[in-house]
């Protein structure tokens, strides 16, 4: 039953070859058996996925049907959950248990999708390699002594390691992309807007986006059709129709423009993948792509840019973590004073103290227009760069990730050399776009993945040509020895 994908789950229940709650039980005990090894969980909630499996049982005798009534599914630790622990990955908020659900989790209930539990992730989102989590280290499936990528990168690892079928994850500079291509699945961030941010709590408000990971582009149609819809409860949500991502699946290649900018083949990128890259190109022309060389003049500026954007952010968003309202508060605080530095100083790690840090520097009097005013200037040359590029062609390929995963702690007294590791994917938060990864091959036994981009709203030609590749390679039907 591990094996199954989303889309067979929802055709198993349908013929009634098993019921959620029998599937529920057998995932449960695996995540008890074989997530000491991974470190993939933060929380399970075994009583509320027995609740929601016997509930979405009982809609199906009555007769309802829906591809995500009774299917398994986790969310990264972010999401609200009511009465569950929402921890962010870190000290700061372990005690935290949510008054209400995120937008996400309540439409995906609706659906009757089964919560399993909580994924770990880097704290507060900050990070490439899930390994700032207060919980620990989530290991990658393919090889446990590699990073799985972050900072969603505990859904990642569990759905690679099958101990469920897909699960949320959210995206602020690759979080989703970059551990899917680290771990051989399909992630996908949606145009910002498209999925609700109410309840889902904030790193960068501009660039956070959540979406799906999954093993498939298929599953991946599935899970973001729960997910996605416009929410007067916030304010960044864009009131656009939702299509049937499902039924996009199955057109045609033929004609499709393909764009390879020329900068993402640069010195930084290992040799092996680009490889693979060309592979994943000849492939996609055997199916009637057109490819077309391009240019993004401006993506070299990309990564400082984000580096100054996002930390500003992230100093505002985290200032309200002070030990009064809510999360950790300092024993026997000698005044206010103290209990702010104190519980802030023993509530936060050291990457999310560096990034309030470098964000509260950018934005402070007499730097605000060296730094952020400029890096904001930087993003609309960034997004006027790819609009300029969607105008010759239909979606752009390239590289999700320069290097397979790393060793554990091999970058953890370089964080500059673990933040090159987005260069490929935060452009696409900077101008808001809709990205997806694919798997496309494996360097040294470890996966690599494929990076398509497309115009706003496009998530469904996105996932039509993952699809459609899908069908045509099988790396992503390989499955980590020992899962």
């Amino acid at each position: 039953m591990h094996q199954l994908t989303l889309a067979e789950i929802a055709r198993g229940l349908a013929d009634k070859k098993f019921s959620s709650e029998e599937l529920t039980k057998v995932l449960l005990a695996r995540i008890a058996q074989l997530d000491p090894q991974l470190n993939s969980f933060i929380s399970l909630t075994e009583d509320l996925a027995l609740t929601q499996a016997k509930a979405a049982d009982a809609r199906r005798a009555n007769g309802e049907s829906g591809a995500l009534l009774g299917a398994p599914i986790a969310h990264k630790d972010l999401f609200c959950t009511q009465g569950i622990r929402t921890s962010c990955g870190s000290k700061m908020l372990d005690n935290f248990k949510a008054p209400y659900d995120a937008t996400v989790v309540a439409k995906l209930a609706a659906a009757g999708a089964v919560t399993l539990g909580k994924t770990n992730m880097d704290e507060f989102a900050m990070g490439s390699a899930n390994e700032s989590s207060y919980y620990g280290a989530v290991k990658n499936p393919w090889n446990l002594e590699h990073v799985p990528g972050g900072s969603s990168g505990g859904s990642a690892a569990a759905v690679a390691a099958r101990l469920l079928p897909a699960a949320t994850g959210t995206d602020t500079g690759g979080s989703i992309r970059q551990p899917a291509a680290l771990t051989n699945l399909t992630g996908l961030k949606p145009t910002y807007g498209r999925v609700s941010r109410w309840g889902m709590i904030a790193y960068a408000s501009s660039l956070d986006q959540g979406g799906p990971l999954a093993r498939t582009a298929e599953d991946c149609a599935i899970l973001l059709q729960g997910m996605a819809g416009f929410d007067p409860n916030d304010s960044t949500s864009i009131d656009e129709p939702v299509p049937d991502y499902s039924a996009s699946l199955n057109g045609s290649l033929q004609g499709l423009r393909i764009g390879v900018p020329k900068e993402y083949f640069s010195a930084g990128l290992d040799p092996r993948i680009a490889e693979l890259i060309h592979n994943s190109i000849k492939e996609l022309e055997k199916l009637g792509a057109v490819i077309k060389e391009i240019s993004l003049p401006n993506m070299q500026h990309a990564i400082p840019a984000y580096y100054v954007i996002a930390p500003a952010e992230a100093s505002s968003n985290l200032s309200r973590f002070d030990g009064v309202r809510f999360g950790y508060r300092c024993e026997d605080p000698k005044n206010l004073e103290d209990l702010y530095k104190r519980s802030r100083g023993e509530g936060f790690g050291a990457e999310v103290q560096r990034r309030i840090m470098v964000g509260a520097y950018a934005l402070s009097a007499g730097y605000y227009d060296a730094y952020y005013l400029k890096a904001q200037k930087i993003r609309r040359l960034i997004k006027n760069d790819f609009m300029a590029a969607f105008n010759e062609v239909d979606i752009i390929l390239g590289p999700t990730t320069p290097n397979p995963a790393w060793k554990l702690g091999a970058k953890n007294s370089d964080p500059v050399a673990a933040y090159l590791e987005d260069v490929y994917t935060i452009t696409a938060n900077l101008a808001g776009l809709p990205g997806l990864s694919m798997p496309a091959g494996f360097v040294d036994g470890l996966p690599v993945g494929v990076q398509l981009l497309a115009p706003y709203f496009q998530e469904g030609r996105l996932l039509n040509v993952a699809h459609q590749y899908q069908l045509n390679t099988d790396w992503h039907t390989r499955t980590p020895t020992g899962f």
